[in-house]
């Protein structure tokens, strides 16, 4: 469900009191691969609701160049609602979700392997709660750059 981001405080708040733990994870999902699916399945095994903070349309072209992204933060938006792991989707236009963390206070974050947990925003936020953060394995040779860089051949 695609979702503002003061609703969705409200509702973690609310999901919280009712002993629900909160997973965050956040990115551009501009291209759904199974890179993706697995990565959504593992991080929503860690907890009892799954949000999505997705970078808007302004922010992917500001990360990821004026080619970007390939499909609307609405589509990625409606894409990312249908996984079945995914319980929120929260559109967000800052380069990082560090405010949309600070504001919903996830019991754990999730990243891609290709993170190291010291470099995720928000973590310390995270962990001054008392939460986790957690990096999830890495599927190697699944990305959104390859399956672009595939299409131009």
């Amino acid at each position: 469900m695609l979702i503002s981001d003061k609703l969705l405080a409200e509702i973690t708040k609310e999901l919280k009191k009712q002993g629900r733990s909160i997973v965050f994870t956040n990115g551009c999902f501009d291209i759904i691969h199974s890179g993706h699916t697995k990565y959504l399945t593992d991080s929503k095994k860690l907890g009892d609701i799954l949000v999505i903070g997705l970078n808007s349309d302004d922010s992917v072209r500001r990360l990821k160049g004026l080619s970007r992204p390939v499909n609307s933060q609405i589509d990625r938006a409606i894409v990312l609602s249908a996984l079945k792991p995914v319980d929120y989707v929260c559109i967000f236009n800052e380069d990082t979700p560090f405010e949309l963390i600070s504001k919903i206070l996830p019991d754990i974050i999730t990243k891609g392997g290709d993170y190291n947990p010291e470099d995720i925003v928000g973590a310390d936020i995270v962990r001054k709660n008392g939460g986790q953060v957690v990096v999830i394995n890495y599927v190697e040779g699944k990305s959104t750059t390859n399956i672009i860089e595939k299409m131009k051949y």
